[in-house]
């Protein structure tokens, strides 16, 4: 597309007006542009990680989180304003130092705060059949809790079972 003002080079700035709710729209050079007084936008070319992170930890509020002091991590020093303007945490101190704002990014990242980490297929059998053990547990308080009785006798079956396999 041209120009509409010259009518020579390719057309890279396009300006929209919405007056009275009429919409107009025009489309200039670089040139012609400047010329006519269009504000000029800097766009950065690409989209930094740590921008994203920050974003992560509030969605809404800018990069840069006031915090009360002390907020700084008293083995590395990293102040979370740091940390919410780059994504990265200075240590493993920082983990517990800003442990209460962590949770809910963690949450928000990963679905959960907690890692649970991965077992090989290969070995780890008794190590996969201790974490199905925790799962059935944590099924059966909740079908107790919703008073899904039948539910919970089969799981209550399936842990014995299960204890039996362990020993």
């Amino acid at each position: 597309m041209l120009c509409q003002e010259c009518r020579k080079r390719p057309a890279n700035v396009h300006v929209t007006r919405i007056t009275n709710g009429r919409r107009t729209e025009l489309h200039l050079c670089q040139e012609c542009a400047r010329e006519r007084g269009q504000p000029e936008f800097v766009v950065e070319p690409q989209f930094p990680i740590q921008s994203f992170l920050a974003g992560l930890l509030d969605p809404g509020a800018p990069p840069f989180i006031k915090l009360p002091a002390p907020a700084s991590c008293a083995y590395c020093g990293l102040t979370y304003q740091e940390f919410a303007r780059s994504g990265r945490l200075g240590c493993s101190s920082c983990y517990e130092r800003f442990g209460e704002r962590l949770d809910p990014v963690l949450r928000r990242i990963h679905g959960s705060s907690h890692h649970g980490g991965k077992v090989p297929t290969r070995s780890g059998g008794a190590v996969r059949l201790r974490r199905n053990l925790q799962e059935l547990r944590e099924a059966l308080a909740r079908a107790v809790q919703a008073e899904e009785f039948e539910k919970a006798a089969q799981l209550r079956d399936e842990i014995r079972n299960l204890e039996k396999e362990l020993g």
